[in-house]
């Protein structure tokens, strides 16, 4: 199956309500949608069907009310992405992004902590 391309910013608000809720109708991703922007229930069903058409999600017509799922795995889609912004924004360097992103927030004890456990789990696959 070939890759997807990527998700707009419209669609990736859908996908993140999908890899929530799970498979989940038009009107379950409306509604979730709707305590954070102001989208009407037709824009999320043209969104749904053009992510459809595009692969970004599959749906199941097996029942009258359609129920769409995410094709790809959230953790899958992030990183397309950011190896999509890496290349294209700093060149494929690995540090640049994580010296930029730690200097834009100050992280938590605990998400240094987990940063931590990665780059010691990194070194060791190195070795």
């Amino acid at each position: 199956m070939p890759v997807p391309p990527q998700p707009t910013r419209a669609e990736l608000a859908i996908l993140r309500v999908l890899w929530q809720l799970g498979p989940s109708t038009v009107r379950q991703v409306h509604e979730s949608l709707r305590d954070t922007q102001d989208t009407g229930y037709t824009t999320v069903l043209k969104l749904l069907q053009n992510m459809t058409e595009k692969g970004l999600v599959q749906r199941d017509e097996t029942e009258r009310t359609h129920v769409y799922q995410a094709s790809l795995s959230q953790q899958r889609t992030q990183r397309d992405l950011l190896r999509d912004l890496m290349d294209r924004a700093f060149g494929g360097s690995a540090m640049s992004v994580v010296a930029q992103a730690l200097s834009m927030k100050k992280a938590s004890a605990e998400e240094l902590a987990e940063i931590r456990k990665l780059l010691d789990a990194q070194e060791r696959r190195g070795k």
